[in-house]
């Protein structure tokens, strides 16, 4: 469904990816792993175009999409939840979903789509009206993560859900996220918390200082000596 083919980018004359390779199947989860400045980020922001590499490709149902605008790339239902929620504070919670909608290609269906967004995050229902910036952490984020699936995604990537929530807010996160993915969008999860990211994981890659480092099915990263030590603990 995606594939990053060896891909070089970073911001100006700094090079933060240095030839990562991955791949995304229809109805997966992948997981990417990485500390702080590995560069996982940036990798989203490139396959989502807010980022244009300097080599490689990326490619998304068979189309290369490296050269496409971000619009043009959530045209074809690749949907990006970025890190730290960026809501808009100001603006209701209602109207923080229905942003997700913005694109024509999203307003079809979308009455339908905003009810079973709904169905799935009953608290954000019940906060419709209330301010966006008003709501703690673990709401802003529900509301983030319905605001990406009103935008249609046919594969969601997710950049820190967990950050910030606590414990309990984090254990219902990583339960959304399977759920998704049970009801058939295809999901890239980018998370630090590595045990709950590669224990819901198809398939996981670890990165460090921009490059791939380790690929497995979830269960092998689980067991691999160098993960468990550096980001489990262990």
């Amino acid at each position: 469904m995606l594939r990053v083919s060896d891909i070089t980018a970073g911001y100006g004359r700094t090079t933060i990816l240095d030839g990562v390779t991955l791949e995304v199947n229809a109805g997966e989860i992948v997981t990417l792993i990485g500390s702080n400045g590995a560069g996982k980020s940036t990798l989203l922001r490139t396959i989502s175009g807010m980022i244009k590499p300097k080599t490689g490709s990326v490619t998304f149902l068979d189309e290369t999409i490296s050269t496409l605008t971000p619009d043009e790339i959530v045209a074809r239902g690749l949907i990006m939840v970025p890190e730290a929620r960026q809501l808009f504070p100001v603006m209701s919670v209602r109207d923080n979903v229905l942003m997700g909608a913005y694109h024509p290609v999203a307003r079809e269906g979308m009455e339908q789509r905003f009810e079973e967004v709904l169905d799935m995050f009953p608290r954000v229902r019940e906060r419709l009206d209330q301010l966006a910036g008003s709501l703690s952490g673990g709401e802003q984020q529900m509301v983030a993560i319905a605001r990406g699936l009103m935008a249609k995604p046919r594969l969601l990537m997710l950049d820190e859900p967990s950050l910030g929530l606590a414990p309990l807010i984090v254990a219902q996160m990583f339960d959304i996220i399977t759920r998704i993915c049970s009801m058939g969008t295809t999901v890239l999860l980018v998370e630090q918390k590595a045990f709950h990211a590669l224990k819901i994981a198809n398939r996981a890659y670890a990165m460090e200082n921009g490059r791939i480092v380790i690929s497995s099915t979830g269960e092998g990263l689980l067991a691999d000596p160098h993960v468990k030590q550096a980001y489990l603990g262990i």
